[in-house]
């Protein structure tokens, strides 16, 4: 939890692997590419939810396996590395210009727990002079909505923290919601950080426009083939001290949650725009038709 944000999370392991490959002062080229295997493997275990982290990995490692000689497979890594993490940071300046357009003048946003994208999206708005109100979620047990209320505050954008149980009760005061995406499934589904799939439902039934912010390679191609995202859950730690409760209670800490399809109004991608029915024909524009062979 040093580094928090799916883009983010993904940024750090495409420039380790990069980081990797810079340093390496061996000459077998198979040994090489065996390290960046375990590399690769010791990264995707730490954050098995963020589908980011997966495609930035495979991003930068693209090609490795065709390498003679360790130049040329350091040469390639580090280019991968770099162009991932330029091509990573400026679809968060695109998803800010494209979103802000659906932002009017008075409008008050609902955000959650801290998305790069979706707090650009709301920065682009007040720089363009829009008068907006956000309400942001402290987003427990790590309370990512306070990096969240600094950020927009330091922008000098009119904020106010809620606590996450009081979701409902200011829905009535918010015409639109806003959140980022850890992964997006193949049929459009949201994988973000938990708490968001009762911002949507709140959002439904009381008719606000609900937004995903999300960078196309959040876009998982494993769901495709029927894999399931798996639901990270962290240590017991972060939501009780030792001895507060009994030993006999258990604690469910999951840190993500998933919110269908039905619920999301449009996916801002730095593509454009999209309806989540949209998601599969992306994923084949984008990671290419051999994902369609497995």
């Amino acid at each position: 939890m040093t580094i928090r944000g799916a883009g983010r999370i993904a940024r750090a392991g495409s420039t380790a692997l990069g980081d990797m490959a810079r340093e390496y002062a061996g000459s077998d080229v198979d040994a090489f590419i065996s390290e960046l295997a375990l590399a690769r493997d010791t990264i995707l275990a730490s954050r098995p939810t963020a589908v980011s982290l997966w495609n930035g990995v495979h991003a930068t490692l693209r090609g490795v396996d065709g390498c003679r000689s360790v130049a040329d497979a350091r040469e390639l890594v580090v280019s991968n590395s770099e162009d991932f993490v330029r091509r990573s940071l400026t679809a968060v300046e695109e998803i800010a210009r494209i979103g802000a357009k659906r932002i009017s003048d008075g409008d008050t946003i609902l955000t959650h727990c801290n998305s790069s994208a979706a707090l650009g999206v709301i920065k682009e708005a007040h720089r363009q002079g829009k008068d907006i109100r956000v309400y942001a979620t402290e987003s427990r047990p790590w309370r990512q909505g306070i990096l969240t209320v600094n950020d927009l505050a330091s922008a000098g954008i009119d904020t106010t923290l809620i606590i996450d149980s009081a979701v409902r009760s200011v829905m009535k005061r918010v015409d639109k919601v806003f959140v980022g995406a850890d992964t997006v499934t193949s049929h459009g589904a949201l994988v973000n950080k938990v708490g968001t799939s009762q911002l949507a439902l709140a959002a439904h039934e009381a008719r606000v426009q609900f937004y995903v912010c999300s960078e196309t390679y959040k876009f998982s191609p494993m769901t495709l083939y029927g894999d399931m995202v798996t639901i990270e859950e962290r240590d017991i730690s972060e939501v009780v001290r030792p001895g507060e409760v009994p030993d006999s209670v258990k604690i469910f800490n999951p840190v993500f949650d998933s919110t269908p399809a039905r619920y999301i109004d449009a996916i801002i991608t730095e593509l454009g725009m999209i309806s989540p029915g949209s998601v599969y024909d992306v994923m084949v524009r984008q990671f290419g038709d051999e994902i369609l062979r497995g």
